[in-house]
């Protein structure tokens, strides 16, 4: 959590976000007004946070990583925009998105170009989401997937393995971090060829190397092209 974000919780009056994000940070917002809500209520936690601004109090909607990478910035502009409040005060204050979380646990896998993918299709049709990996993959990005399962989503990981091995050699490192940062992180370091055989789920981040992408000693990482 940056300086900034911790400074946050004494400036406001209430807070606001999915239940489980909420846990996360119990510690820093005592006395503070909470406002929870379950997952897949995104728009209405958005819209009941603008009208509280509205009323006149200052409100922290919580996210998870970054509020601005696939995190609740997007949504709250734009429910700002539909109550014609976009004059209202608004900071975005960054955090840390699951790429760079699992990265820096895997040691320096997007050190070179990288493109990051949702595997979920909630909101983005699945052959939209093909197209994006496999052209990804022809570029020779380093990839980092997030959602790349769930109990009702489970074998689109197994197509991006096999999609991206006609691009990349099965030795390929791939690195797979539940967890993040958030306490008890579970980091492995495999291969394209086996990868989808370790366990993965909603709370995993998948990131793949590109063609130069190598392991030294217990590291994963992409050169960036210095000549040592």
């Amino acid at each position: 959590m940056t300086k900034r974000a911790r400074d946050l919780w004494s400036e406001v009056d209430v807070v606001a976000g999915y239940k489980t994000y909420i846990d996360l940070v119990r510690p820093w917002v005592a006395g503070k007004k909470l406002v929870a809500t379950g997952m897949r209520q995104e728009i209405d936690r958005c819209r009941e946070v603008v009208e509280i601004a509205l009323e006149g109090q200052r409100i922290a909607l919580v996210s998870s990583g970054d509020a601005g990478v696939y995190g609740m910035a997007g949504i709250l502009i734009e429910c700002l925009e539909e109550k014609g409040a976009l004059d209202m005060p608004l900071e975005i204050i960054p955090g840390v998105s699951a790429a760079n979380a699992a990265a820096s646990l895997l040691g320096a896998p997007l050190m070179h170009d990288f493109a990051v993918i949702s595997l979920s299709d909630l909101l983005t049709p699945w052959e939209v989401i093909q197209k994006r990996v496999m052209l990804a993959a022809e570029g020779d990005f380093v990839m980092a997937i997030y959602n790349p399962k769930s109990k009702g989503r489970q074998d689109q990981i197994e197509w991006v393995r096999k999609a991206v091995l006609e691009y990349r050699s099965p030795a390929t490192p791939v690195g797979i971090v539940r967890e993040a940062l958030r306490g008890e992180s579970q980091v492995i370091i495999t291969t394209l060829e086996d990868f989808t055989q370790s366990p993965i789920d909603m709370l995993t981040a998948v990131i793949i190397g590109n063609s130069n992408t190598r392991v030294v000693g217990p590291y994963m990482v992409t050169p960036r092209g210095y000549v040592l």
